[in-house]
Formats: structure tokens, C-alpha cells, sequence
């Protein structure tokens, strides 16, 4: 498992509110949920490969 790292992170209640609740529809912990929306939105930009990518080479 990759090491994590923790830092701070400062975004507007009604963000917040709408992150909870789409953790909370999905079962995951809030910072599970941030942690998914960032590896998402960084393979969509082509930033990271997939992991089946990662395995060919």
C-alpha cells in the first residue's frame, strides 16, 4: 500500500455538506470519498494511468 500523507484541507460548508452526504451514498468515510474524487479527476486527466495500464508495462 502506498505511504499517505495528511495535510489540511479548507473548502465552504455547503461543499462539505454535498461531499458528506455523497460519502454517506456510497459508504465511504468522507476523506475516502475526497481520496476517490481526486484519483478520479486525475485519471480523466490523464495524469495517472490505470492500474491494468500500470501491469502491461
Amino acid at each position: 500500500m502506498a505511504e499517505k500523507k495528511s495535510f489540511a484541507l479548507r473548502v465552504d460548508a455547503e461543499t462539505m455538506k454535498t461531499i458528506e452526504k455523497w460519502a454517506t451514498d456510497e459508504f465511504r468515510s468522507v476523506n475516502g470519498q475526497i481520496e476517490w474524487i481526486l484519483h478520479q479527476a486525475l485519471k480523466e486527466a490523464g495524469r495517472i494511468k490505470n492500474k491494468s495500464e500500470q501491469k502491461d508495462k
